[in-house]
């Protein structure tokens, strides 16, 4: 069976490997190949901080929360493998900082040692009146990628470096089951109008005495408006914008003043820190992941089509659990169409 993977950021290449994973045994052959015009370390998930947390809540959402969990857990296992480093995994711990009371966040039990914010630690931060801290997990995208890419390639999984403008061009090529994970494009591919663009711009910037991750919320002004400060291995990420609807990928040079002095305001310190870069991306913004199957008419044809798109900010979040509900839903494919084939003894 041939599987054509459309997208090459975390959930492409997570998807790819839980199929390999749950099937190669199973489906002989089983040709995995992924389609992508942006690699790492191009793609979204290479800039982004890489710090796991989802926004703070899951709105009833509980299947996401779920997924989130199982991600978290499965980063976590690696924690003491001699390939954590490669895989740009480490525990960080630090502050969610809110502007006016408000309910423990949805992952509040997923997170270690979470609790509520001392008098005196709030007092570190003015014009923030309460919060949590706990330890989460970093997953740096600009190592998880490679090392994703590496496990796959030595699974004789093979990329393409193309655009795909249609499910149609990868069924006539001979793919029979398409893996929609394009993103913030998968529009182009099949209209959707929950999709949208969620424009963020970072700056990366050098002060290594940062050691704990500070992340406001302005109830008022929205996700990601208010600043935030994630120390990585090397760079610090320094953010705050969130824009709906706006496709630009330039840098704005307003944002990255506004970026600067909020932060700046928040940890005093970082003014004495080198700015390295500033990236924009376009997180995939949707009310919640669409992760379904479908079956596509074309003609006498019918294309099976597993969709895994629309994670918003936290893509790095939420992938491995995303991976595994699209192996999942591969797995119903193939009962579907009688391709499953025991493992030979």
């Amino acid at each position: 069976m041939r599987v054509a993977v459309i997208g090459a950021g975390v959930i492409g290449l997570s998807t790819a490997q839980s199929i390999y994973e749950q099937y190669h045994g199973q489906v002989r052959p089983l040709t995995i190949e992924v389609y992508a015009d942006r690699f790492t370390p191009l793609t979204t998930s290479d800039g982004a901080a890489g710090f796991w947390q989802p926004y703070l809540y899951d709105k009833g959402n509980a299947e996401e929360t779920k997924w989130n969990k199982e991600t978290f857990d499965y980063l976590l296992s690696f924690l003491h493998s001699p390939d954590a480093i490669k895989m740009g995994i480490f525990l960080q711990s630090g502050y969610n900082l809110c502007t006016e009371s408000a309910p423990d966040p949805s992952f509040k039990d997923i997170v270690l040692g979470f609790r509520q914010l001392t008098d005196r630690e709030l007092e570190m931060f003015p014009g923030y009146s309460h919060g949590w801290f706990n330890t989460a997990l970093m997953v740096e995208g600009k190592s998880y990628l490679p090392w994703l890419m590496d496990w796959l390639i030595q699974r004789g999984v093979k990329f393409y470096d193309r655009k795909i403008n249609s499910f149609q061009e990868l069924a006539d090529s001979g793919a029979q089951v398409i893996i929609n994970c394009s993103g913030v494009r998968s529009g182009e591919l099949q209209p959707d109008p929950e999709l949208q663009p969620g424009r963020g711009q970072i700056l990366k910037v050098d002060a290594p005495w940062i050691k704990h991750w500070i992340l406001t919320h302005n109830f008022t002004k929205g996700t990601y408006n208010s600043p935030y400060i994630i120390p990585g291995s090397r760079l610090v990420t320094v953010g705050g914008v969130f824009q709906l609807g706006n496709w630009s990928e330039m840098n704005s040079s307003g944002d990255h003043k506004k970026i600067w002095e909020e932060a700046c305001e928040l940890e005093p310190s970082l003014t004495h820190a080198r700015i390295v870069e500033d990236w924009t991306g376009l997180r995939p913004v949707r009310g919640r992941v669409r992760l379904e199957r479908e079956s596509i008419q074309s003609g006498p044809r019918t294309i099976e089509v597993i969709h895994n798109y629309g994670h918003g900010g936290y893509g790095l979040t939420i992938h491995r659990g995303c991976a595994q509900e699209a192996a999942r839903l591969f797995g119903e494919i193939l009962k579907l169409t009688r391709w499953e084939t025991k493992s030979h003894l």
